[in-house]
């Protein structure tokens, strides 16, 4: 069945493009050269570009199967109709246009080591800073494994898949300034986010109070997947994983207890206390639906969260010296939320400051309004949720 996929699939780009009989004279004014094509219908230029031209009888459906196919060079992205500043042709009427970056191929060979080394620098001084601040204060013993899935209410696992989407996110960001193309930063940014995690499983392997745990390796895959899948299939993250904080009330006399189980400064907790996170899937409205007038920077947003949590398993624990303590009459709870969203990456700006923001701030929901629904079938609306 591959031969044959392969040749449907050499065969059908043929057709395209022998569709595409466009002036040759403006494709070689165009593709490739310095000389910058703009939108017709924005001020927004797109710097040595390589173009093709397809005829707008194409329909939707067969552009978008066309970009999808393994052979196709799914980097192009669809633009249209285009204008050439350097030229006297403003536009080809009953043609769009696949543009390309002309440099995506061309890796920048002291940037790669530069992105490369960094990486190992990162990964390095992870591993020992973590074991100076964070495991040095407990018995190391053997390898060994643990099994911790039913812990937290699995606010932890959701904690992994934010973290290792967001690592392989801002990793392949470095490898395309380093020049390599979409898929290959991708593929990079994702190992990148692997790695940096399981420097992290692979010393709770060595330490007495934890282990390696396979749920936590399967969740690392799960945030990774997430963004490389994307920008192999889609060329594009219409699917963000996101985190919002907001502290959680703790009951009077539980101060010690939170210090000890989520940290006392507050970036601890933000990284920390499940209580008061919450995760979120937020989808790009306007990439599913090309055809409508949703805004290309609203989201929609499904998001986890729990509160309630004084231990892993149960709200009873005993401290050093043997006392127990019982707060069993503490509700454990799970919440699910539906809120709009902004994807931030999508809003035009010329500003490369700006767009370094923008790409930052798509780490974190936002606040708006939600539906809440907790766990007794309870909904209600919050006016604003963060």
């Amino acid at each position: 069945m591959k031969p044959l996929k392969n040749l449907l699939t050499a065969c059908f780009i043929g057709l395209v493009f022998c569709l595409a009989p466009a002036s040759l004279a403006a494709q070689a004014s165009l593709a490739g050269q310095d000389a910058g094509t703009g939108s017709l219908f924005s001020d927004q230029s797109y710097p040595k570009q390589q173009v093709v031209f397809l005829p707008t009888a194409l329909t939707s459906a067969s552009l978008k199967l066309l970009l999808s196919l393994p052979d196709s060079k799914a980097d192009w992205a669809v633009r249209g109709p285009i204008r050439s500043r350097d030229s006297e042709m403003q536009y080809l009427p009953g043609y769009i246009a696949l543009l390309r970056d002309s440099t995506a191929s061309s890796p920048h060979k002291k940037r790669v080591w530069a992105v490369a080394g960094s990486h190992i620098a990162l990964w390095t001084g992870s591993y020992i800073a973590l074991n100076r601040a964070w495991y040095a204060g407990y018995p190391r013993a053997p390898f060994h494994f643990f099994d911790d899935h039913a812990e937290w209410n699995q606010m932890d696992k959701a904690g992994h898949v934010w973290t290792t989407y967001q690592v392989s996110r801002a990793s392949a960001e470095a490898w395309k300034w380093a020049g390599l193309d979409r898929r290959q930063a991708a593929i990079w940014g994702g190992i990148s986010g692997m790695t940096y995690q399981a420097i992290i499983e692979i010393q709770d392997g060595f330490s007495r109070e934890w282990g390696f745990s396979w749920s936590d390796f399967a969740t690392n895959l799960v945030g990774t997947g997430a963004y490389v899948f994307q920008e192999q299939g889609w060329g594009e993250q219409r699917i963000q994983v996101k985190l919002s904080y907001w502290p959680y009330r703790y009951a009077e006399g539980l101060a010690d207890r939170r210090n000890q189980l989520f940290g006392k400064s507050a970036v601890e907790r933000i990284l920390k206390d499940y209580n008061s996170q919450t995760y979120w899937i937020s989808a790009n409205m306007a990439s599913f639906l090309p055809e409508s007038r949703i805004p290309a920077w609203l989201n929609i947003a499904l998001g986890y969260g729990a509160g309630g949590m004084l231990g892993g398993h149960s709200n009873i624990w005993n401290d050093k010296e043997g006392n127990i303590f019982d707060y069993s009459h503490i509700r454990r709870e799970r919440f699910f939320y539906l809120s709009p969203d902004i994807d931030f990456t999508r809003i035009p700006s010329k500003s490369k400051l700006m767009r370094a923001l923008f790409f930052t701030l798509n780490a974190i929901k936002m606040p708006a309004p939600a539906l809440v629904l907790n766990n007794s079938g309870k909904l209600t609306l919050r006016a604003i949720h963060f």
